[in-house]
């Protein structure tokens, strides 16, 4: 199989939004749409807590559980990429959340039984960072744990499916230095650049060893995702100058590069963006300048961040009035319907996937 063109945004059932190849032919507003975990823990009693997490024929179950709510609620409608809801073949997304890089450097995880984990904050002090060296992922006991899981998936599935959720650099250096990490940035660059080298050399590790052992259960994943959720707490150049080269580096090593920016303004990174050869995937919040954005990345997958609250509050004909917008200077693209909470009412997500429909390119 060859290397998929482009990328669209990927909810598993419960799991943190990933990206994954797209097929061709996407709908010209596709609509991505995925609930939180208290979602499905008020829906079901799901616990989603550290067991979760660390045994993947608990979390199989959950998932058929979830495979099967989503569709007695929803139908046929494609929520959670499940083909087969009662053998369902991704085992891996979602297993920690965002935290598995902080995790590999020791960071302790806080699970909950209705949210996604969290990372302590137990952060690395100025002469910590300075002496930091990326660990030993062949001794590191947390990615060991996380790998034999796979091993399990392997030998009871198959075929080892699915997306950890590496981050993106600057989220990973803040989970393991705090706000600190913005001084040093401003004040010891080379601290920062030291950091931010040390978490892009166990990223790339990290990735390059489960994506081989994927390849040899028959699934080759060639593309890698950058989440750069805190990228609005810099300016753009101290993105051009400390953070650019690694998300490049990334696009070079693992071929499309997905860049995910949550539902920011995303106006300001995007000539630094249009630097990175192979992006297949970009997401924004609705604030961007969608125009400029397009001719930046005529060739990629384009996505907008949706906010559930937006969803959940907003008078439709606001909503109907958002999509006409997209539609007219950006599409096609995804729409990211994410972390739905159980407040919101079924008819309001059945009704704006419906919405998505009527929209054709011309």
């Amino acid at each position: 199989m060859g290397r998929a063109e482009s990328l669209i945004s990927y909810i598993a059932l419960s799991a943190p939004a990933t990206r994954r190849p797209a097929s061709g032919g996407e709908p010209f507003l596709r609509p991505e749409v995925g609930f939180t975990p208290k979602w499905y823990h008020d829906a079901l009693g799901i616990d989603f807590g550290e067991r979760w997490h660390t045994e993947p024929v608990y979390r199989q179950d959950s998932i058929r559980r979830m495979a099967d709510e989503v569709q007695r609620r929803f139908g046929k409608r494609n929520i959670g990429w499940i083909s087969d809801p009662d053998e369902p073949k991704d085992l891996l997304t979602g297993t920690f959340g965002a935290c598995t890089v902080a995790a590999i450097y020791g960071i302790p995880i806080i699970y909950a039984s209705d949210n996604w984990p969290n990372c302590a904050h137990q952060y690395l002090r100025a002469e910590q960072v300075d002496s930091l060296e990326p660990p030993d992922l062949d001794s590191n006991p947390f990615f060991n744990r996380l790998m034999q899981q796979v091993e399990w998936i392997a030998q009871e599935v198959g075929q080892v499916e699915g997306y950890i959720n590496w981050q993106g650099v600057l989220n990973n250096a803040y989970r393991l230095r705090g706000e600190e990490l913005f001084v040093d940035m401003a004040l010891e660059p080379g601290r920062a650049q030291h950091l931010f080298a040390c978490v892009a050399t166990t990223m790339q590790d990290a990735a390059q060893r489960l994506y081989d052992r994927q390849r040899q259960t028959g699934i080759d994943v060639q593309h890698f995702t950058v989440s750069n959720c805190l990228v609005n707490m810099v300016s753009a150049e101290q993105y051009r100058e400390l953070l650019l080269p690694h998300d490049q580096h990334f696009a070079e090593m693992f071929g499309l590069l997905g860049i995910h920016n949550c539902a920011w303004n995303a106006d300001p990174y995007i000539p630094q963006y249009a630097r990175i050869s192979n992006v297949g995937y970009i997401d924004m919040g609705l604030k961007s300048d969608l125009v400029a954005a397009k001719a930046a990345f005529p060739d990629a997958r384009r996505a907008i961040m949706y906010p559930p609250t937006d969803l959940e509050n907003k008078p439709f004909t606001e909503i109907q009035s958002d999509l006409e917008r997209i539609a007219r200077e950006y599409a096609p693209c995804d729409i990211v319907f994410a972390d739905i909470e159980s407040g919101t009412p079924d008819e309001r997500t059945v009704a704006i996937m419906n919405l998505c429909q009527r929209f054709h390119g011309a």
